[in-house]
């Protein structure tokens, strides 16, 4: 159980901390994950022999770290579904980005695509027959946030390689992203596409040295949320990861 950090626990939901670099579900990698590791954790704590329940109501990506809600039952999990199908779910992300952003704050809205899974695997098809069907596959979406500087940063002690040559000429800025729709790598995208990426993120645009190849700089550090039962409004907090430190 100590290998699980649990922030809320009633009789239908579970919030927990996913570490960066773990999966939130298992995959065919066969890596273990946050959702087996609460399981386990439920097992233990209940004395629950066999498969437990827990339902998946939403996902960080694997380099990010963060609050992590689980539905202990199918009612917890259906509720929690329903809030996010709503956006009644409020969520807040720290982020720390290339660059001094030319304002305080600002929103975003724009189309981002996503390729559906089932394009996957079709591993028979010619390359224009697998094209063809990923071309079908992708669904355009709009994706929605708001962001505000925290604070900026110019000057940095040194890490090494690359990432020196970015920090003294543009420095880092730490925000504050509240997503308003959930999109696929959304927060990561549009951060890239603003022309400022997410520290670490070398897939949308990041091109340095960070000593810890498993994370990002983006962490889900807030979020309220109602109980399955009750209707009572849950808020959590978690702090900003120790290794930010000595980045912002």
């Amino acid at each position: 159980m100590s290998t699980v950090k649990v922030l809320y626990e009633d009789n239908h939901i579970i919030a927990v901390v996913k570490p960066a670099g773990v999966l939130t579900q298992g995959d065919r990698t066969g890596e273990r994950s946050l959702m087996e590791d609460v399981k386990d954790y439920l097992r233990e704590k209940y004395g629950k022999p066999g498969n437990v329940f827990l339902g998946l109501v939403h996902r960080l990506d694997k380099p990010v770290q963060g609050i992590v809600l689980f539905g202990k039952t199918s009612k917890g999990a259906s509720r929690l579904s329903e809030q996010f199908r709503n956006h009644t779910i409020q969520k807040t992300y720290h982020g720390i980005v290339v660059g001094k952003l030319d304002k305080e704050k600002g929103e975003l809205k724009e189309k981002v695509n996503k390729i559906s899974f089932f394009a996957e695997g079709f591993t028979n098809k010619t390359d224009a027959e697998l094209l063809a069907e990923i071309k079908k596959a992708t669904k355009t979406r709009t994706a929605e946030l708001s962001w505000e500087v925290v604070r900026y940063r110019q000057s940095f002690a040194p890490l090494s390689g690359a990432q020196d040559k970015i920090r003294n000429s543009e420095g880092f800025s730490l925000l504050r992203i509240l997503p308003k729709t959930g999109r696929f790598h959304q927060i990561r995208i549009q951060m890239a596409n603003m022309g400022h990426p997410i520290f670490g993120d070398t897939k949308y645009g990041f091109s340095g040295n960070w000593n810890n190849k498993n994370s990002i700089a983006l962490c889900a550090t807030s979020i309220e949320f109602k109980t399955a039962t009750e209707g009572k409004i849950i808020k959590l907090n978690i702090p900003l990861p120790n290794e930010w430190d000595d980045l912002i």
